[in-house]
């Protein structure tokens, strides 16, 4: 069989980006301790030994951690042209999770407009938060509004949270997973997940703790401020949006996830290169010891990533030569 797993977590560096933010900053967030040497051709050559036909791209954490505003909206420009070049370079292989220059809301509305009107984006990548502020608070309100009249494709990603440091350990092994966990309930208890019912969230790493917490967060639904919040219910909500298997494709995880979603809402992701390629590979082998029937795996590493985001199908069936590119950005 040829590449056809559809990758919804994979990270860019451009060189640009790498130099305005710092090496140090990217390095010290994850396992490695070192910045990824990276490029488009880098993750092509990855995808093909590992049977990926398309992956989704997005800035990881730091994010855009700059100090002038400026330069933030002008670097969200660069990632989202960035990605669209690698995509006419190597047609069929690129997907795009536009890059927003939150907490700039004016900015972001323009960026959204300009992701998915000008270059076509899959969807957009929001970290779980911007400093101490999170995806649920008032103030980003707009741009949740704009993206559920788009009926957008979100997908969160961790970042290390205010003042986490715990035993100097990077923030990817527990600071990002509960990260997560906060930004979902940031989303459930302000009332966003039930007034943007049209936003498809997915959540990075099997949704970080949710799973392991969703009972416990269901039962303030007991005190009526927050069950207003919920009128549906805090599992009916965590049912309804999407979780990548990067770095969860284990037992301990996995068991967890699909007590509480479907098998339909779970979706193949790798964490390149930030995780490394024998991580892309030990995901792909980790859902064949899960005791899945081929539909299941097939759903999974294909199947659901194309009906939630079926420009990505178009894509494929558009490219000339799907495992070559121009080389332009290699």
């Amino acid at each position: 069989m040829g590449p056809h797993r559809i990758d919804v977590q994979h990270h860019l560096l451009p060189p640009a980006y790498v130099e305005a933010v710092g090496a140090e900053p990217i390095a010290r967030m994850i396992v490695s301790g070192k910045c990824p040497v990276w490029s488009p051709g880098v993750s092509v050559e990855a995808m093909d030994r590992n049977g990926i036909a398309t992956a989704v791209m997005s800035l990881s954490a730091p994010g855009l951690a700059l100090a002038d505003t400026a330069a933030v909206i002008a670097m969200a420009r660069t990632c989202n042209d960035y990605v669209a070049d690698m995509q006419r370079d190597y047609p069929g292989r690129f997907g795009n999770f536009a890059t927003l220059p939150l907490p700039d809301i004016d900015a972001s509305l323009d960026e959204i407009a300009y992701a998915f009107d000008t270059l076509g984006a899959d969807g957009v990548c929001l970290l779980s938060s911007y400093g101490a502020t999170y995806l649920g608070d008032p103030a980003f309100a707009p741009v949740l509004d704009e993206l559920n009249r788009r009926k957008a494709v979100v997908h969160v990603h961790p970042t290390e949270s205010v003042d986490a440091n715990l035993l100097g350990l990077p923030a990817a092994t527990l600071e990002f997973p509960f990260d997560t966990t906060r930004a979902v309930a940031s989303l459930l208890f302000s009332g966003t997940f039930a007034r943007c019912r049209d936003i498809r969230f997915i959540f990075s790493h099997a949704g970080g703790t949710v799973p392991f917490l969703a009972a416990r967060m269901a039962r303030l639904e007991r005190r009526p401020d927050f069950k207003a919040k919920v009128p549906d219910g805090v599992i009916a909500e965590l049912k309804r949006h999407y979780y990548d298997v990067a770095l969860s494709a284990n037992r301990f995880t996995f068991s967890a996830l699909t007590e509480l979603v479907g098998i339909d809402h779970v979706l193949y992701a790798s964490d390149f290169p930030f995780a490394g390629e024998d991580t892309m590979a030990g995901t792909a082998a980790g859902l064949q010891t899960l005791g899945l029937d081929p539909a299941e795996i097939s759903a999974i590493e294909r199947d659901n990533a194309l009906a939630l985001m079926p420009g990505l199908q178009r894509a494929e069936a558009g490219a000339a030569a799907p495992a070559m590119g121009t080389g332009g950005r290699a």
